[in-house]
């Protein structure tokens, strides 16, 4: 890169002034790993929940790192299911990180993740680990780790038909989760959406008039699904409904799925004034042998995002794809429609090349206007290393950006580099959100 920067005539304040190309990618990085950090889209959950899963174990019980086993392991995955959840971390860290060298993705997140807990990762010593766990409460855990990943609010993903959740949300526990301004709810639509034929059981014993076979003209159940959906909105203050699909996902099509988003999801989000959440691409089960580690990706039709935005150009969409083929179309696609925002590199793109491909041609396609990650976190440590590792790759691509509008002759102060960092990390979602 070109040391020499030349200052615009007339450009006056001098004092936030990017002086060269080697400040340039220190005051990035610094301003980036300083932002602090709305993360939409997570799986995690407030500690009233009961549910939310942290620790050393449960963090190499993570499905990436299950099927990574697999592909070591001398044991079936009968005899690795069999066992109980600490041996099955003690033969992940085994093979994993012992007999082989952690590089990949999914271990090194473990390693970052100790290494920013202030852990000593020289020795290698899980049960030293467990230890320092074991002396720490969940809320200070919690505490700990927004602070050190410097996250000051993340997105739940909350499923009302999953019977666990569904209990606390209508318990008086529910009003101590609301009262936690860094947890947010996203209203879960999964089991409405791809499998009517069980959801609507669910309706129907919950005071629900709905009926199993749907067509165009079921305006009863069309109303009574609507009113599920607005008691839910209303009772999780959620910020936007969401829902993760098949590659197979078409819109518009004759199939329940496209009845129920045509007629009662998008009215509800016009009328209460929330984003749709599209996250596209999945195959599920592929190896059914490896559980929840058994889903794959597969290439998506991005001309049903296209379908949607072009149709109901009063609601707001997020959209993300799991496929790296989809990438390019979705982002060219987001320049056509303002009412379309890009988020995040998703599940098996979350891998630090491909994050910075992605973001790359997102920046250079979409200027600002883009959210360019979300953690997608599980297990509430994860946080630490999802953005730490994702914080690097932003501010390098950033870095890339902002020097070649510098080499025009373009003036940039250390302000407008606060404002699209806090832009990207935070504010865009919010705004987004929020649009009126």
């Amino acid at each position: 890169m070109s040391e020499k920067l030349t200052l615009t005539a007339g450009w006056e304040d001098l004092s936030h002034y990017i002086k060269n190309s080697t400040e340039l990618a220190d005051v990035v990085s610094r301003i980036v790993n300083d932002t602090a950090i709305t993360d939409m889209h997570t799986h995690l959950y407030a500690p009233p929940f009961g549910l939310l899963l942290q620790g050393i174990d449960e963090q190499l019980r993570y499905h990436y790192l299950i099927s990574e086993v697999m592909r070591h392991s001398p044991l079936s995955s009968e005899e690795f299911w069999a066992m109980s959840n600490r041996k099955q971390a003690d033969h992940i860290w085994q093979v994993l990180f012992l007999e082989h060298s952690p590089y990949s993705e999914a271990c090194r997140g473990v390693l970052t993740t100790l290494e920013q807990l202030g852990l000593d990762v020289k020795a290698r010593n899980l049960e030293r680990y467990r230890e320092w766990y074991s002396s720490r409460s969940q809320d200070a855990m919690v505490d700990l780790v927004f602070h050190k990943a410097n996250v000051k609010e993340v997105v739940m993903t909350n499923d009302p038909f999953d019977e666990a959740e569904r209990s606390v949300w209508l318990s008086d526990t529910s009003e101590a989760i609301r009262q936690d301004e860094r947890f947010h709810a996203a209203l879960r639509l999964d089991p409405l959406l791809n499998d009517w034929a069980h959801s609507h059981q669910n309706l129907l014993k919950w005071g629900y008039d709905v009926k199993a076979n749907l067509t165009e003209y079921d305006r009863r159940t069309f109303s009574e699904v609507n009113r599920f959906l607005r008691e839910w909105l209303e009772r999780m203050n959620a910020l936007y409904l969401s829902v993760s699909l098949p590659s197979t996902f078409t819109y518009p099509s004759e199939d329940e799925r496209s009845l129920l988003i045509t007629h009662c999801v998008i009215p509800t989000c016009a009328e209460a004034n929330v984003p749709l959440a599209l996250m596209i691409g999945v195959k599920r089960q592929v190896n059914p042998k490896l559980g929840p580690a058994g889903d794959m990706v597969g290439r998506s039709d991005v001309e049903a995002v296209e379908h949607l935005c072009r149709a109901f150009p009063r609601n707001r969409f997020l959209v993300t794809m799991l496929s790296r083929e989809n990438q390019h179309e979705l982002t060219v696609l987001a320049r056509m429609f303002p009412n379309l925002m890009v988020f995040g590199a998703w599940w098996f793109l979350n891998t630090p090349s491909l994050v910075e491909e992605i973001t790359q041609m997102r920046f250079e396609l979409l200027g600002t206007s883009v959210i360019p990650q979300h953690s997608d976190a599980r297990i509430l440590e994860q946080l630490l290393y999802k953005w730490s590792h994702a914080r690097q790759v932003i501010a390098s691509v950033l870095s890339t950006q902002y020097q070649k509008i510098l080499d025009t002759g373009w003036p940039l102060d250390t302000q407008d580099i606060e404002r699209d960092a806090a832009d990207l990390l935070s504010n865009n979602f919010w705004r987004f959100v929020k649009k009126n």
